[in-house]
């Protein structure tokens, strides 16, 4: 996506090219309709506030399809709004698809295109351990306490390998959003350590996530070990880590 610091989004922004910007608040994408932060593609008027992810910007712009090692046989094809009737669900977070889109010629498989470039691994820090994007897991979801997502499209997950650690895509999307409406991505909230709980106890309801005195070693390294993991897909989902995420996980560091 080097280079690419402009484009023009003709049907869905005619009036303004966009421009590659950082976004300091979270957005709801004017492409696929879900929620974004970091980069993004936006109007240059102040008064204006149509952004796009920097996938579905780069999609618009050169249709390619994404690398998937979960689908290798699709032929995808971009898309700004559904080909074919129906609903259709992300194959990856097995949330409902608004607009832009990825689609298989075979018209079976359909990705956002964030969740169509999500990070297949990622290295937790200080160690060889890593947090994998699966298909198939054996592991709890820190969200909803299943191995599965009910319906037809189970979606992925992020697991850690050694399969203690486990959320499903879908589940930390909703989670996000959640603290989103509830207004907990804003940095004055943030600056509350009650609202930093509050946040974090949304995102994993069931595990302790507040460090208190008298708490054995291993206890506090557990807690440690299960916010950096927060930490780390949620700045996956959400595209990059940046301000707002890394204060609300500064609650790890007390």
């Amino acid at each position: 996506m080097a280079g690419l610091l402009e484009i023009h989004d003709k049907d869905g922004h005619p009036e303004h090219k966009l421009q590659l910007e950082r976004s300091e608040v979270p957005f709801i994408c004017g492409g696929c309709k879900e929620l974004g932060f970091g980069l993004g593609y936006q109007c240059p008027n102040k008064n204006c506030n149509y952004i796009l992810h920097d996938e579905c910007g780069f999609g618009l712009q050169y249709r390619r399809p994404p690398t998937q090692k979960f689908f290798k046989k699709c032929d995808f094809q971009f898309h700004q709004q559904n080909p074919l009737l129906g609903t259709r669900i992300c194959n990856i977070c097995a949330l409902d698809i608004q607009g832009f889109l990825y689609q298989c010629s075979h018209g079976d498989i359909d990705l956002h295109p964030h969740c169509a470039n999500l990070s297949l691994t990622i290295t937790l820090p200080d160690s060889n351990e890593l947090i994998e994007l699966r298909e198939n897991t054996k592991s709890r979801c820190l969200k909803c306490q299943r191995k599965e997502r009910a319906g037809k499209v189970q979606g992925l997950s992020y697991v850690s390998s050694d399969g203690k650690l486990c959320y499903h895509v879908a589940c930390l999307k909703e989670a996000c959003l959640d603290n989103w409406k509830r207004g907990y991505f804003q940095l004055d909230v943030l600056a509350n350590e009650e609202n930093k709980i509050l946040a974090l106890q949304n995102l994993a309801p069931n595990q302790v996530v507040r460090p208190s005195e008298g708490q054995s070693s291993n206890a506090m390294k557990g807690i440690k070990l299960l916010i950096t993991f927060l930490k780390l897909v949620v700045s996956a989902i959400l595209g990059e880590p940046f301000t707002l995420v890394s204060t609300l996980f500064q609650i790890s560091q007390n």
